[in-house]
């Protein structure tokens, strides 16, 4: 079942890099009591997500604050190591949560996998961006195959 604005955020486990190595984070600890942006990309480095996806919610971030926004998160099916190389490549500094869902569990936990094995990527996540109020998702952006539109940051910002 694919999640839909008013559902409570699926229980899950992301990683992410931190000065002490990669750590999990779970998502009660990631969207409890918080406003949260988690937006989702396919895969770190390609084309849409390096150029546009990405960069979006880094140039935003401070608007996404003045919003009552407490993290934006990217997440992407890579792992912890390439999603921290991806985010010191995009000088995300600590302005975005670079979560890794190495495996996609999350994806599908969701309902927002994606089977990319056409282009030799596997099974990944949809793009999509969600606004999460306290574990409940308000807004679902999910993008049509080959768009991108409702996932950008300055839709996203719009409906905040």
């Amino acid at each position: 079942m694919t999640i839909k604005a008013g559902d409570r955020m699926p229980a899950g486990t992301l990683k992410r890099m931190t000065k002490e190595g990669p750590k999990d984070i779970g998502t009660e600890e990631l969207f409890k009591g918080k406003k949260v942006v988690l937006f989702s990309v396919p895969g770190a480095f390609t084309p849409t997500c390096d150029a546009k996806h990405l960069p979006g919610f880094v140039e935003l971030a401070d608007s996404f604050k003045a919003k009552g926004v407490d993290t934006i998160a990217c997440m992407a099916v890579n792992d912890v190591f390439v999603m921290n190389a991806w985010g010191k490549a995009s000088s995300v500094g600590d302005k975005i949560m670079m979560l890794a869902d190495g495996n996609g569990d999350y994806a599908k936990a969701l309902g927002l996998e994606l089977d990319a094995k056409g282009y030799g990527m596997g099974m990944r996540g949809q793009r999509f961006a969600l606004i999460v109020k306290d574990g409940v998702a308000t807004h679902v952006n999910v993008e049509a195959p080959g768009q991108f539109k409702v996932s950008a940051a300055e839709h996203v910002l719009g409906e905040l």
